[in-house]
């Protein structure tokens, strides 16, 4: 069954006060408590898991935070083909997604990290595979696994489900099993995702003055 996307409009950056933890609680404590501290520290951390754990959106709602707090901060994903030089601006090295670097993004990867290390720099990765089954050069890979490593699991879908209820009841808004079966088949099960489309659903809804149900959830997205 092809799931929908999500229209950009309806999208929100993400922030660690979105981030549904679930069993993934230690990880998210780490980061509240070294993005918050004015004495951040400089030993690395890492996280790994599947697809939909949320990495992405913790590495990225960590940049926002610190974007706030007015750091610089240095990002690197595997989309970047030719990452810019290290600079000594940055508070803290963002890299996403380091299981699929080229050579070059390796190259680079390891360029920031060693002067990352070397001016106490914060350094904060993400990939799919734990340190050690990574198939990066040596030098990364074990740099990589150095410090704080946390295994982020992807919550089950009686987690997602209970979540999205409780957030749905704080909400004042009803949501029948039929549509939630219907956000769960059609949408990414990204509760990030899942999370912004409930608060667009109940925007529309108190707009339209009508109950959130199937046929509502069409008209919105027909009308974004």
């Amino acid at each position: 069954m092809k799931q929908l996307t999500l229209p950009i409009a309806m999208a929100r950056a993400p922030t660690l006060d979105a981030f549904c933890a679930g069993p993934n609680e230690p990880a998210l404590a780490h980061l509240r408590l070294w993005t918050g501290s004015p004495t951040r520290s400089p030993v690395p951390t890492y996280l790994w898991g599947g697809a939909a754990s949320g990495k992405t959106h913790l590495l990225q709602a960590v940049q926002a935070s610190l974007r706030e707090q007015g750091a610089s901060v240095g990002w690197l994903d595997a989309g970047m083909a030719e990452p810019p030089e290290f600079d000594e601006r940055w508070a803290v090295v963002l890299m996403d997604d380091v299981h699929l670097y080229t050579a070059v993004q390796q190259h680079a990867a390891f360029n920031w990290f060693v002067n990352a290390q070397a001016l106490q720099r914060g350094v904060l990765s993400a990939g799919l595979l734990p340190p050690a089954d990574l198939q990066l050069r040596e030098d990364l890979r074990t740099r990589l696994g150095w410090g704080h490593v946390f295994h982020l699991q992807v919550l089950s879908e009686p987690e997602r489900r209970s979540v999205l209820r409780q957030a749905a009841d704080a909400r004042g808004v009803f949501l029948g099993d039929d549509v939630m079966d219907f956000m769960l088949s059609r949408f990414s099960r990204d509760l990030g995702s899942l999370m912004q489309l409930l608060e667009q659903l109940d925007a529309y809804a108190l707009q339209t003055k009508r109950a959130v149900t199937i046929p509502l959830i069409r008209s919105m997205l027909e009308n974004e």
